[in-house]
């Protein structure tokens, strides 16, 4: 499984409004939606939402880490057009817990909601896969609009409809693919994010680049550092091409039944490290992606499928952001985590078939594919090196 030639060009921008804004869009028939991306979208929600919101109520589920100021712009501007209710809760991992989703719950259908509701998730990941799946089941079913406020779920959780929390099982096994009606990307949210946020949310975008972009690589190579800069225009830039590459394999592939599974490039390491982990915060889940990464090129270098060099120049281009290419290097002691431990949290991962392994490799630097049936040795093999060196010679 591979990604084909069919996508749009994503050298070239889409067409600017207002100046600043970008949209990219979500084609997906009569379900289609738009990505605005700039600065200043917030305060200009109103008109970017009236369509979708005028006479409708609306709920609003708050992180509380952007509840000062990005809550009280966006309240301000909606409340020209609508009126809003608002829900503030803790982010983090732990917040994607049956008992959370329980609570928030109850509380939203104590404001008498109806299905006319409209959800919006204003937050990083674990608030737009929260509220998303709060969304998906209130009522059978309501309208709700993403904006991300991270760099990490701007360029990846908030655009695709995939919503979940997370079981004592493992990460994200509770959800639905539920698509949002907008997502409203404002890049002035990332002012505020500390900078490892940041460098955490740029591992998303590297593995754009990795699984069917070479190109974008080659750009972040030489932009890589403007972006974590937060300098407005590379980061723009690069948060549109990550969206258009979305964009695509989400109308190519809703459900994660064929090609939207590369998009996993590096998640069954990460994952298993995560879990691991126990979600505690000392691992963000793109400093746990950055790692598995360079763990999954490393075991296609073992298999056969790529060659050393381009495991090297991933490698070098992820430590030159300020990201750990090797478990040894992530914080929560991963060097030191169970081997036996990990895979077996590997074998709880969606992708795994009938007890089988189941990885996104390479072959080559933008060309990745899903290989099923790993054998647990190389697998193992990888996970006890202690370093790429190591793993590849």
């Amino acid at each position: 499984m591979t990604i084909a030639n069919t996508h749009s060009d994503h050298s070239a921008p889409t067409t600017p409004i207002n100046g600043d804004h970008v949209v990219v869009p979500v084609e997906l028939g009569h379900r289609r939606y738009d990505i605005t991306i700039g600065r200043g979208v917030i305060q200009n929600a109103d008109h970017l939402l009236k369509p979708i919101l005028t006479g409708r109520q609306v709920v609003i589920i708050a992180d509380e880490a952007v509840a000062t100021p990005w809550l009280e712009q966006l309240e301000t501007a909606l409340n020209r057009i609508t009126h809003c209710h608002h829900v503030i809760t803790a982010g983090g991992e732990s917040a994607k817990s049956f008992s959370r989703y329980s609570e928030l719950m109850e509380n939203i259908l104590d404001h008498g909601i109806t299905r006319q509701t409209v959800i919006i998730a204003l937050g990083g990941g674990v608030i737009g896969d929260l509220a998303g799946f709060m969304a998906a089941s209130l009522l059978r079913g309501l309208d709700y609009v993403q904006i991300p406020t991270t760099l990490l779920s701007q360029v990846d959780s908030s655009v695709g409809g995939k919503t979940g929390i997370n079981a004592r099982a493992g990460k994200n096994l509770v959800g639905a693919f539920h698509q949002p009606r907008a997502v409203l990307i404002d890049t002035d949210c990332l002012a505020t994010l500390p900078d490892r946020e940041m460098r955490a949310g740029y591992a998303e975008v590297v593995k754009y680049g990795l699984l069917g972009h070479a190109d974008f690589f080659d750009w972040l190579e030489e932009h890589g550092e403007a972006v974590l800069k937060r300098q407005p225009d590379p980061l723009i830039e690069a948060i549109r091409r990550c969206c258009q590459a979305k964009a695509d394999i989400v109308a190519a592939d809703e459900t994660e039944s064929g090609v939207r599974a590369l998009l996993n490039l590096g998640h069954t390491f990460a994952h298993a490290f995560e879990a691991e982990a126990g979600y505690d915060g000392r691992l963000l889940h793109g400093e746990a992606v950055a790692a598995g990464l360079g763990h999954a090129f490393a075991l296609s270098r073992r298999l056969g499928f790529i060659d050393g060099q381009s495991c090297h120049r991933v490698a070098r281009h992820l430590e030159a952001m300020g990201l750990a290419h090797w478990r040894n290097g992530l914080p929560a002691d991963m060097g030191m985590a169970d081997i036996h431990h990990l895979i077996q949290n590997m074998g709880k991962d969606k992708k795994a078939q009938s007890g089988q392994l189941v990885f996104v490799l390479v072959r080559a630097i933008g060309d990745a594919f899903v290989e099923k049936g790993v054998n647990p040795q190389d697998v193992a093999a990888v996970l006890s090196a202690a370093n790429m060196d190591e793993a590849l010679s």
